[in-house]
C-alpha cells in the first residue's frame, strides 16, 4: 500500500506551522518595529538653541558679505543687514589689492607663507612626534606626557612676550622666521595624533609588516599614515585656521609692514581712520575680511571628504 510523503513526515513537518508571530512574541517584534520606524521626538530647546546658534554664525557672515558691496559714505549711512546703493563689490576688490601700492597682495603672501611653512611643517612634526609616541616606548614616556598636557593648557598669548624677548635676543626679531619658527610647535596637534594613532593603527599590523621585513620609515609611510590621514587632515586644519588668523604673535614680532600678515594689515588700516589727518577706508577693510576668509572656506570643503571618510571606518571597526 503505497503512503502518502505527508503522512509519513507529519510528525516531523507539520503541514500547517504557525507564524512566528503569533502571542506574547510576535506582539513583542511588532512593539519593536513600531519603536523603529517611529520619528525621534523633537526638542523645543535643542532646536532653539541650534537656531541661536545658526544666527550666531549667519549674521556676522551675511553683514560681511553685504556691506563688502557698498561704497565708503554708504556703509556709514545705510542699515548693516541690507544693500544699499550701487553694487560695487568688484570695484572694491579692486581697490584692495591697488591700495598703497599693492601692498594688500604682499600680505595675502604673506600669510600663506606662514600658513604653507608653518602650519604645514606643524602638521608634519605633530604626525611624526605623535605616532613615535604612541608606537615606541623609551624611558621618560610619561614625563613627555605630562610636558605635551601642559603645554597644551597655556594659552599662546601668554607665551608671545617671552618668545619676543628670546627671539630679540637672537636677532630674529621683524622678520618672517619671527612668526614662522613658533608655529611649528603644535602641542594640541601632537596630542591628537597621540591618541588618534593609539585607536587607529593596530600593534598586530606594524608587527606583521616588521616581520616581513619592512623599515620602521617605510611602514610609517606606506601603512600608518594611511591611516592617520583623517587625523593628519585634522590637525593641519587646526593649525592652517590657528596660523591664519594668529595675530598676536605677528603684532609683537612685526614693525616692517612688508612681512605683515592679513590679519595685523587689516588692523593698520583700520587705525588710519583714528589717526591724525587720516582717511576711513572702512569699505576696502570690510573687502578684505571678506577676501581673508574665502581661502579657509574653500579649505575645508575640500578636505571634508577625509573626515566622512575617517568616520565611516570608525563606524565599521570591529
Amino acid at each position: 500500500m503505497a503512503i502518502d510523503a505527508s503522512d509519513r513526515f507529519g510528525a516531523v513537518l507539520p503541514r500547517n506551522p504557525a507564524p512566528a508571530t503569533n502571542g506574547k512574541a510576535g506582539r513583542r517584534m511588532a512593539s519593536r518595529r513600531s519603536q523603529r520606524v517611529s520619528r525621534p521626538r523633537s526638542s523645543v530647546l535643542l532646536t532653539v538653541l541650534m537656531g541661536v546658534i545658526l544666527l550666531y554664525s549667519v549674521v556676522p557672515l551675511a553683514w560681511l558679505v553685504i556691506n563688502a558691496t557698498k561704497t565708503q559714505p554708504k556703509l556709514l549711512t545705510s542699515f548693516g543687514l541690507w544693500f544699499s546703493g550701487d553694487f560695487v563689490l568688484w570695484d572694491n576688490i579692486v581697490q584692495t589689492f591697488t591700495y598703497e601700492g599693492g601692498v594688500f597682495g604682499q600680505w595675502l603672501f604673506n600669510t600663506l607663507l606662514y600658513v604653507v611653512v608653518g602650519a604645514g611643517g606643524a602638521t608634519i612634526l605633530a604626525t611624526l612626534a605623535g605616532y613615535g609616541l604612541a608606537r615606541f616606548n623609551f624611558p621618560g614616556k610619561r614625563a613627555v606626557f605630562a610636558i605635551i598636557l601642559g603645554a597644551v593648557a597655556i594659552p599662546g598669548t601668554a607665551l608671545a612676550v617671552p618668545t619676543f624677548l628670546m627671539f630679540s635676543a637672537l636677532g630674529l626679531t621683524n622678520g618672517p622666521w619671527a612668526v614662522i619658527i613658533p608655529s611649528l610647535i603644535s602641542p594640541f596637534g601632537l596630542y591628537l595624533i597621540w591618541t588618534y594613532t593609539m585607536e587607529s593603527v593596530p600593534v598586530e599590523l606594524l608587527e606583521a609588516a616588521r616581520v616581513d621585513g619592512a623599515g620602521e620609515m617605510r611602514i610609517f609611510f606606506t601603512i600608518a599614515l594611511r591611516l592617520l590621514m583623517p587625523g593628519f587632515v585634522t590637525v593641519l586644519l587646526f593649525t592652517v585656521v590657528a596660523t591664519w588668523n594668529n595675530y598676536f604673535l605677528p603684532l609683537i614680532m612685526l614693525s616692517d609692514s612688508t612681512w605683515f600678515p592679513l590679519t595685523v594689515g587689516l588692523n593698520h588700516w583700520s587705525a588710519q581712520a583714528v589717526s591724525a589727518g587720516g582717511q576711513p577706508i572702512y569699505n576696502l577693510v570690510i573687502t578684505g575680511s571678506l577676501l581673508t576668509i574665502v581661502p579657509i572656506v574653500v579649505a575645508f570643503l575640500l578636505m571634508q571628504r577625509y573626515w566622512q571618510s575617517g568616520l565611516a571606518a570608525g563606524s565599521v571597526k570591529g
